[in-house]
């Protein structure tokens, strides 16, 4: 692995740090908007959007949504956009799947809290990126996960792979990781880590601290394995494509 050092210590409290680095070339391989599209490439982490007792309200959310499934594997996603849920070794839609008893797992109050907290990371990325909030678009897949050492038992289950979110999903410009549990005391392992050419840069998570940074490949990262204990985060995307915005869910 060479040289790591630690971006992000789950002990510091950061009201922001932002490190700029160069675009790659990925954002020319697809149509840009002006205003949007990256010009300034980067990664930054703050602790002062989310407040703890939001984040812990946010895994509830999640625990109860992955309460109804979860993987075999030691990997499970909810997406509340799209209705996917992690059950053994495939996917179910929670919506079709568990019909009108959606109502006594989320509340109205759930999914405003989702919005607001997804509103305020946009804000802040569109602040610290110097864009316009109103240009960029939320995309799919945007997905809550929970981790643990359960050995892989699908592909799906083998997130520690290092990727390029871009490259992945192509709509991504901009993606955030919201965490809902703290390294070292909750889980071991998972550190959310950027690849770079000439060291590793870690992120430690805390309940609340936002992690977010340009899509592209100047940001190539991967997630540890987690050792023990439980890995809760969100992760949020943003697009400059209209056409490939989707709305917040609704109950």
């Amino acid at each position: 692995d060479g040289v790591t050092e630690v971006l992000a210590h789950r002990s510091d409290n950061l009201r922001d740090k932002f490190i700029e680095i160069p675009c790659s070339e990925d954002y020319d391989s697809h149509k840009r908007f002006e205003g949007c599209t990256p010009r300034k490439c980067g990664r930054g982490v703050t602790d002062a959007v989310i407040t703890r007792e939001e984040a812990e309200r946010i895994r509830r959310i999640a625990e109860r949504g992955l309460s109804l499934g979860g993987s075999d594997g030691g990997a499970s996603i909810l997406d509340l956009h799209s209705g996917a849920l992690s059950l053994g070794k495939h996917f179910v839609n929670l919506y079709r799947y568990f019909g009108d008893k959606i109502q006594d797992i989320f509340t109205e109050e759930d999914f405003a809290l989702y919005r607001d907290v997804r509103q305020r990371i946009q804000h802040r990325i569109a602040q610290v990126f110097g864009i316009s909030s109103s240009a960029m678009y939320l995309t799919k897949p945007t997905f809550f996960s929970r981790m643990n050492s359960t050995a892989a038992k699908t592909t799906h289950d083998e997130y520690w792979h290092p990727h390029v979110d871009k490259v992945t999903y192509g709509s991504f410009d901009y993606t955030s990781l919201l965490y809902l549990s703290d390294y070292s005391k909750d889980f071991g392992g998972g550190r959310f880590v950027f690849m770079d050419a000439d060291s590793n840069k870690t992120v430690e998570p805390r309940a609340g601290r936002v992690s977010f940074f340009t899509s592209g490949s100047e940001n190539l990262h991967r997630v540890e394995k987690v050792q023990w204990g439980t890995r809760f985060a969100i992760t949020i995307s943003f697009t400059c494509d209209p056409e490939h915005g989707i709305g917040d869910p609704v109950l």
